[in-house]
């Protein structure tokens, strides 16, 4: 059965790189790696998550290549880059390393953004030399570092044990996604995105995560239903800031309060009213903003583009509720 494709005209049509690179993880794993925008921009380096691909992160991009350079990569077994056979959350921190070492140059800095499990691939590098060589500031989208099926609220009963039973086995299901039907895309959004998601945007979620392989949506299942990054979060100390929408029912809200306790040198905790798990999807202009603004507080750079101001530090505001209006009636 062939995959869907992805959106092809619109804001989360994918936009085509200046470039594209394979990059070669440390076990051989091959990625495909997109850069987009000026070279002499201030770099931006994006991390999906689970089931997802560069296609995600569309709108981001089409905004941001103008004065940014933006480098994109897929995940071991999304989108362009070829599965393989480990999946732990040391390869997927090798991967970053190897993009990381690849693309930017020595002592260069970046902001480093990661949605999900891209989030929980910079905790797992927290340690690496190469992301404290290269982050200025990191951006955590819609993630958790532990405690992701004990927390998710995606079936709709109490908290305990069955819960977690039920909710493992229906993350880590091995039945096919099928074609993007209306029955198929009123689950995803009432399992990962805010009620009132535009139909558009739905649309681009379902394809996006419809394409990802059955084998590699189950392989990653099981890593996230294990996961324990705390001590990963401890040992980020660089600036950063987190985004999370208040109607996340995959990843709760209380994993962002969590991460914000407990980062050593957190900037700022957006919490997005009305949005669910799919943020930079659901809100682009304001995960766009946040992008930008952690950029000109963060991201010093020898190299300026066209227009690119130096960067003066600035304090964050630690917590802040941003309501999200409905495009649903658009």
């Amino acid at each position: 059965m062939s995959r869907p494709a992805a959106v092809t005209s619109g804001p989360y049509a994918p936009p085509a790189p200046a470039r594209e690179i394979t990059v070669v993880s440390a076990d051989g794993a091959r990625l495909h790696v997109e850069v987009h925008g000026p070279d002499n921009a201030p770099p931006v380096v994006l991390a999906h998550g689970w089931t997802c691909s560069t296609a995600f992160w569309a709108a981001q991009i089409r905004d941001l290549a103008t004065d940014h350079r933006v480098i994109a990569y897929d995940q071991r077994g999304h989108g362009r880059s070829p599965a393989s056979p480990v999946c732990t959350t040391q390869a997927l921190a090798d991967d970053l390393e190897a993009v990381l070492a690849e693309t930017l140059g020595p002592g260069e800095k970046a902001l480093i953004a990661g949605h999900s499990m891209g989030g929980m691939t910079v905790m797992a590098a927290a340690t690496r030399p190469r992301l404290r060589e290269h982050a200025a500031a990191v951006l955590l989208c819609s993630t958790g570092s532990s405690r992701l099926v004990a927390e998710s609220s995606v079936v709709p009963i109490r908290a305990g044990r069955v819960r977690t039973w039920i909710t493992g086995r229906i993350l880590g299901s091995r039945a096919a996604l099928g074609p993007v039907t209306p029955v198929a895309k009123s689950i995803l959004k009432n399992a990962t995105m805010g009620a009132g998601s535009a139909p558009h945007r739905v649309e681009a979620c379902a394809r996006i995560v419809h394409a990802c392989p059955r084998a590699v949506r189950q392989a990653w299942a099981r890593v996230l239903e294990a996961l324990d990054l705390d001590h990963g979060v401890r040992e980020l100390h660089m600036p950063t800031a987190i985004v999370h929408g208040a109607s996340d029912r995959l990843t709760p809200l209380v994993h962002a309060r969590t991460l914000a306790a407990a980062l050593p040198q957190c900037v700022g905790l957006t919490e997005l009213t009305g949005v669910g798990h799919m943020s930079p999807v659901e809100a682009p202009e304001l995960v766009t903003g946040r992008i930008r603004e952690l950029v000109t507080t963060y991201v010093a750079t020898t190299r300026s583009a066209p227009g690119y101001t130096q960067p003066h530090p600035r304090p964050q505001p630690h917590t802040q509720s941003t309501p999200v209006h409905s495009e649903e009636s658009a």
